[in-house]
């Protein structure tokens, strides 16, 4: 029994780790060209055999039909700062139907939201890998919220378990405001957006010029003239601390000239 288990999930594992890496790629893609990326992080998971097991039963689903009725056996999660973020992320998916995902279904839990006060963003699809038993198509399902969504839910899901699904009447009600608020937080942070997004898409220039400046003075390093090297070292620490994105670009072009 293991082992039937075992040969059906490999896919979905797959699926998974594949999925990951082509959204990490995509956020990647933004920070290399010093650009605000829509994708905070990623996340992945493969639903537990138990938890396959008690959906199935739950919705009456033979076991037998399970690939072709539960849509999240393989769940990934990609994490916003933002809610404009949003749906960003969710056009950057729907860019990628019948290329290499195709979408089957989108549910919006943000405009239409769960009575708990649950918000995400879902979209299920169906996804093609390669295995030593051949191509196969699972389906998989992607979760967009954003961290404040993620904390909640996150919290939601373990009072869920702790109360077997029956959390008492008190707590529901407090769980909901708490969701009122952290929405709240979400669309004041949207309010300031501007501000945040030239902050953070500085802070990734400054990272990556640093970066380029230490390679700079490592190959300045290499070629033996160890006295520039020294006061290279030094001039870049004052200019480190000081943090003058200008001064160190001007810095960057000097050590250019210097290694030709």
């Amino acid at each position: 029994m293991i082992l039937y288990w075992e040969k059906i999930l490999i896919p979905y594992e797959q699926a998974v780790e594949e999925l990951k890496v082509k959204f990490k790629a995509i956020r990647n893609e933004y920070r290399r060209l010093d650009e605000y990326s829509p994708i905070e992080f990623v996340t992945g998971r493969v639903k537990a055999i138990s938890s396959i097991i008690d959906k199935a039963r739950l919705r009456d689903v033979p076991l037998d039909r399970i690939e072709e009725e539960i849509e999240d056996i393989a769940g990934i999660r990609i994490m916003c700062q933002l809610v404009d973020d949003i749906e960003k992320v969710v056009q950057l998916i729907r860019d990628r139907d019948g290329k290499d995902i195709k979408i089957v279904e989108e549910r919006d839990y943000i405009t239409n939201i769960k009575e708990s006060g649950y918000r995400s963003y879902h979209i299920i699809i169906k996804y093609k890998v390669h295995t030593v038993f051949g191509e196969k198509e699972i389906l998989a399902e992607i979760q967009i919220r954003t961290l404040a969504m993620n904390f909640w839910a996150t919290i939601e899901h373990s009072l869920n378990y702790k109360f077997s699904k029956n959390i008492p009447k008190d707590i529901k009600e407090r769980l909901k405001n708490a969701a009122e608020a952290a929405f709240l937080l979400d669309k004041e942070m949207s309010e300031i957006r501007d501000d945040i997004v030239d902050a953070q898409e500085l802070f990734q220039m400054k990272s990556s010029l640093i970066v380029d400046i230490l390679r700079k003075i490592q190959n300045l390093y290499f070629t033996g003239r160890i006295k520039e090297f020294e006061g290279v070292q030094e001039r870049f620490l004052i200019l480190q601390e000081i943090g003058d994105v200008n001064e160190l670009k001007k810095f960057s072009r000097e050590l250019d000239n210097m290694i030709l």
